[in-house]
């Protein structure tokens, strides 16, 4: 028997939160917590009245999870000023990325999102001497494991992530948006050149709306790391609904693609929002996007039957037969983009056999 997907459910349809029974609320909220989107939920019922609809177990629960929203969020931006302070003698701006982007912005995906770290981007060639700023202020490095060093610096499209020693918030330095040995190659400095001020915050900036879409794409169907997929698909429908009421974005959003070599991972993300969440897209830009992107039929249903897994929370309340294998090839596949095959192969090695023996 099918097992139900009460998040994806609530998402697209919020008015069923008022018909659920308590049974189904706590399998809701249980799935809810694993996929990361507790707090999303509970501005979904804000946002559509329905405080005084649902019982009162799960209502405590849905304030504590915002109450929780509303905390990282002044943390998350207390940290922003800090890393701009570091910074602000290093680089011209500090580019934000993902969560403290959406956060300091105001966007809407924003609203209720639990996350521990502040991801930014700055030029290559500075990454030295930011890091050794950032070393002087107290951010140093999270992990000591050697080959780790060595994987990011030569390989990866960030630094290792860096921990402030008093208040242990976690900092990721990007350079680029992919790994230096994917087989797709986004221009990090056309996106650096396009990123938009924040107003009110002199100094900080973050990717252009078509380029925050892009990457947010690029990060879930590259990552590998399905266990918060359905929020960073949630993720990009917010966006998607919010820069789409501007008629200019969606060829803005085609055009970057093309500059980025990106058409590809923006269809997928496409095709899903509106095959998961029911996005509200332009049909005949979509198939301008599928027609680009030419992901062929064979591989379509492949992705469909994968994604059809991967993107439901990660709890076994609503996993489909060989959900746990299609989280593996996704694992898998998302390597294989990312990596050349010796490479690869030399990678999965270690993590699977040496860096198990030396934990």
């Amino acid at each position: 028997m099918t097992q139900q997907d009460w998040v994806t459910a609530a998402l697209r349809r919020p008015a069923i939160l008022a018909d659920l029974k308590l049974r189904e609320w706590d399998i809701l909220l249980r799935q809810a917590r694993r996929a990361g989107l507790l707090g999303r939920l509970a501005y979904v019922v804000e946002d559509y009245g329905l405080w005084t609809a649902i019982p009162d177990s799960p209502r405590q629960h849905l304030r504590s999870a915002a109450a929780m929203a509303d905390k990282v969020e002044r943390e998350v931006r207390w940290e922003v000023d800090r890393i701009h302070r570091a910074l602000r003698d290093v680089v011209d701006e500090v580019i934000l990325l993902k969560g403290a982007a959406y956060v300091m912005a105001g966007l809407p995906p924003a609203r209720g999102r639990i996350f521990q770290d502040v991801d930014i981007l700055v030029p290559r060639a500075q990454l030295n001497e930011v890091e050794s700023v950032l070393l002087f202020h107290g951010w140093a490095g999270a992990s000591s494991d050697r080959y780790d060093q060595r994987y990011y610096r030569e390989w990866m499209h960030e630094l290792p992530p860096v921990r402030h020693i008093e208040r242990q918030a976690i900092l990721d330095i990007h350079h680029t948006i992919l790994p230096l040995t994917a087989r797709l190659r986004p221009d990090a400095d056309r996106l650096r050149a396009g990123a938009i001020g924040i107003p009110d915050h002199p100094g900080l900036k973050v990717l252009a709306p078509a380029d925050m879409v892009l990457h947010s794409a690029v990060h879930l169907f590259y990552d590998g790391d399905f266990t918060r997929g359905l929020r960073d698909l949630a993720d990009m429908d917010a966006l998607l609904r919010h820069f789409g009421t501007d008629t200019a974005f969606w060829p803005a959003l085609l055009a970057s693609a093309h500059t980025h070599d990106l058409v590809r991972p923006l269809f997928y993300a496409l095709h899903y929002c509106a095959k998961v969440l029911g996005t509200p897209l332009p049909p005949e830009f979509l198939e301008e996007v599928r027609a680009a992107a030419n992901p062929g039929a064979t591989t379509l249903r492949a992705m469909d039957w994968l994604l059809a897994r991967g993107l439901r929370p990660d709890h076994p309340t609503c996993a489909l037969p060989g959900s746990r294998l299609a989280r593996q090839a996704l694992y898998v596949r998302s390597h294989w983009l990312r990596m050349p095959p010796l490479p690869l192969a030399r990678h999965l090695f270690h993590k699977a056999f040496i860096s198990k023996r030396q934990g």
